[in-house]
């Protein structure tokens, strides 16, 4: 496994494979990596000849008082989880290698962003646009690898690559999940023994509400309500969103008349958690 930390390495790197008619598959990642990573490692490796991880904590997605600086890490570990996953080679870059000096170019997706997480996060997209866009221009890929867990990011990713041609295949990976049914996250390390109980409330909601779906409910305000309800008797829970939106579109729902999306993302001490489901009828 090689470790490779300059762009234009990387990007010779895998102008190699290509010439020698292999396919890329890549995992973006910001690190820390868990059983989701792996599931989306897993799938990679089963699609191509030559796998690409990056691990790079990307500040433009960070807005002012998030948790750019305390985001979890552990290289030597991620290292050793992704040789035993197969991966050929991991680009790690420094924020200099990839937002060098008088930097002044981003992506911006009009309507996707302003939704869900963007709302509260107003910064995020365009960080995360700008830096899958520059990793997609160093590594290359053929196809690349993003979790379900991140549904608003995924179809962001989605329609970047459709409107800019990038003519790169996007599969979205299931979301892996913890016994009580938590979503992996890398930021689940920061909660306490008694905070990632109370997390569990989160998947609870959302099966409740496809209970509710399936038995005939079709009013959006009242699967929200039940789900609200089930949250907030969690002490110290604090709900940033729950939405039920087009899956495509993610505009809001009155009427469930099809599949729809639930999604999540609420506060459990200081940790902001999501998670997502696609209800069906």
């Amino acid at each position: 496994m090689e470790i490779i930390s300059d762009k234009a390495a990387m990007a010779a790197r895998s102008e190699a494979v290509r010439l020698e008619g292999k396919t890329i598959a890549f995992v973006p990642t910001m690190g820390y990596l868990h059983e989701g990573h792996l599931s989306l490692l897993k799938k990679g490796r089963s699609l191509c000849d030559y796998l690409v991880l990056s691990i790079f904590v990307n500040p433009t997605q960070f807005g002012p008082n998030e948790d750019l600086d305390a985001y979890p890490r552990d290289e030597e570990r991620d290292q050793k989880v992704a040789r035993e996953a197969g991966v050929d080679a991991i680009f790690m870059p420094n924020n200099e290698m990839m937002y060098g000096p008088n930097y002044q170019t981003y992506v911006a997706l009009e309507k996707l962003p302003y939704h869900l997480c963007g709302l509260s996060r107003p910064v995020h997209f365009r960080g995360v646009a700008t830096v899958v866009t520059k990793l997609f221009n160093i590594v290359r890929p053929h196809t690349a690898i993003f979790g379900e867990k991140d549904f608003q990011q995924l179809a962001v990713i989605r329609q970047m690559v459709k409107d800019l041609d990038f003519g790169i295949e996007i599969i979205g990976g299931p979301t892996v999940r913890e016994p009580d049914g938590l979503a992996m996250s890398s930021r689940n390390a920061y909660l306490t023994p008694e905070q990632r109980k109370d997390a569990a409330a989160l998947y609870k909601s959302l099966n409740q509400a496809q209970e509710m779906v399936s038995a005939g409910e079709k009013s959006a305000a009242a699967i929200l309500e039940k789900a609200s309800e089930t949250i907030l008797a969690v002490p110290g829970a604090e709900i940033d969103y729950a939405k039920l939106c087009d899956p495509a579109t993610l505009d809001d729902v009155e009427a469930i008349a099809g599949p729809a999306l639930m999604a999540l993302a609420v506060k459990i001490g200081a940790t902001r958690l999501i998670d997502n489901k696609v209800l069906e009828p």
